[in-house]
């Protein structure tokens, strides 16, 4: 233990102060600053990305869902209204795939389907375009906010959709037609038909009413003008 007797004679000593005071310490004052410092800078540049993400994600999702807006209302709009709305829609599938995040691409591939979803039932004049949009819409703010729930409920749908029947059915097929006629009569263009084969199939309804279960749905068929 001599050496740490000698030690302490030498900090108690004139000269041995004096370097602790004049070097020593300001050194350690230096290292222990620079260290908080580039503590707080980090948690600031943390901050500052978190936040960047969360804007990004919030303009994808916002882009989606006005894409899912103009959906729900595809066979009431013209031609040059539905490549608007095709556009949008194709701009906000690269936005979202394009985001650093994971589960973007199965946000994405909901959000197709969906899509696809609501141009279909809007041909049927139902209330089921909008109950599709107001759940597409939140389900969007829900992955806006718990990316990793919602990427578990978007993983579940698809693998469901992907296993469900996904034949179409006749009568959407000939409603679908039967819009695009009537667009036609009134604004004296041919009506662009809708690019995405649909998915599922909407439940079938005249002037706004559900059509029981074996009663003619199709306006053309049944020979009835919707009114």
């Amino acid at each position: 233990m001599q050496w740490w007797s000698d030690f302490l004679d030498w900090i108690q000593s004139d000269a041995g102060w004096k370097i602790i005071s004049t070097a020593v310490i300001p050194f350690v004052a230096i290292v222990v600053a620079g260290i908080i410092g580039a503590a707080i800078a980090r948690g600031a540049i943390r901050r500052l990305i978190a936040q960047r993400d969360h804007e990004m994600r919030a303009s994808a999702v916002a882009a989606l869902v006005a894409a899912g807006q103009g959906a729900a209302t595809w066979h009431s709009q013209g031609p040059d209204a539905k490549e608007h709305a095709e556009l949008l829609a194709s701009q906000a599938d690269v936005a979202v795939r394009l985001l650093p995040i994971a589960g973007a691409d199965l946000a994405a591939d909901w959000a197709s389907h969906e899509l696809r979803d609501m141009r279909t039932n809007s041909v049927s004049y139902s209330y089921q375009a909008e109950q599709t949009l107001d759940e597409y819409r939140d389900r969007l703010v829900e992955w806006l906010h718990k990316p990793s729930r919602a990427k578990k409920l978007f993983a579940a749908d698809l693998d469901r959709w992907r296993y469900s029947d996904n034949a179409v059915d006749p009568v959407v097929l000939e409603q679908q037609r039967w819009a695009e006629e009537q667009y036609a009569a009134v604004a004296h263009e041919p009506a662009a038909p809708a690019h995405d084969v649909p998915l599922t199939s909407p439940i079938p309804m005249v002037s706004g009413h559900v059509v029981p279960s074996g009663a003619p749905s199709d306006p053309v068929s049944s020979g009835s003008t919707p009114s």
